[in-house]
């Protein structure tokens, strides 16, 4: 029953409506529900991706397409270089210490620039030093020749900014030094994984040890590929079995 004729009946304005066209209605209303449903299932399996996102983490067993995920623990790693843990390691454990030599040497070379300005600058510090004792004396001596004066107050303002080079040469050297102390860290991360790496070889030679066996692999009976019980679409039964027969028996 629709809602307009239930406000005609509840306003006894129209007769009650006969019983074939309310299952009429009825089938409609139906028709359409499911109508609706089907709608709406097809546009939910259209909005479904077809592949998997870029941005979602996935695994695979083929090495050229695996991608090490947080989220997923199967497959494992296939044994590439890339995924060697102690190959890995050895490669860190050389490029930093190739690394760290270089910016040693580029450390020493800046240190060496360093002393060797600040030796420059000294030596002009002493011819400054000696202009202003002369300019000084010439000042007292002419007071009133004015260029005396102010060859003196040159002299005294370049001393005191060479005196200024001297000093900020000096804090460089100083900041180098505690440069170079840091870096010796470095050399004790080295260690620090040298000593993870000596571990987990420890490690796989103790497993290797443990599973050892006496017979070699080549020797060893193959395993059975399906057993009774195993859930597999791939099992072959008594059909294929006797064709495989049959086309024996041809050849």
């Amino acid at each position: 029953m629709t809602q307009e004729e239930l406000d005609a009946l509840m306003n006894s304005d129209v007769d009650e409506p006969e019983l074939g066209d309310e299952t009429e209605n009825e089938s409609s209303d139906a028709d359409v529900s499911e109508d609706s449903v089907d709608d709406i299932v097809d546009d939910v399996l259209d909005s479904m991706p077809d592949e998997i996102s870029e941005d979602e983490p996935y695994n695979e067993t083929d090495p050229e397409k695996y991608r090490v995920s947080a989220l997923h623990n199967w497959p494992p790693p296939p044994p590439t270089d890339d995924n060697k843990m102690v190959h890995q390691l050895d490669g860190v454990t050389k490029e930093s210490e190739e690394k760290a030599s270089a910016i040693f040497d580029l450390i020493e070379n800046v240190s060496n620039n360093l002393m060797d300005a600040e030796g420059t600058i000294q030596e002009v510090s002493d011819t400054l030093k000696m202009n202003v004792e002369l300019f000084t004396q010439l000042t007292e001596k002419f007071p009133a020749i004015e260029s005396f004066k102010e060859s003196l107050a040159n002299n005294k303002n370049a001393l005191e900014k060479s005196d200024n080079m001297i000093e900020v040469a000096q804090l460089g050297g100083d900041d180098i030094i505690n440069v170079m102390d840091i870096m010796q860290y470095q050399d004790i991360h080295r260690q620090k994984i040298e000593r993870v790496i000596n571990v987990m070889r420890a490690l796989s030679g103790y497993m290797n040890t443990l599973f050892a066996g006496k017979i070699d692999d080549d020797k060893r009976v193959s395993s059975a590929v399906h057993l009774p019980g195993d859930d597999r679409e791939d099992l072959v039964d008594s059909e294929d079995i006797e064709a495989l027969l049959a086309s024996f028996g041809q050849k």
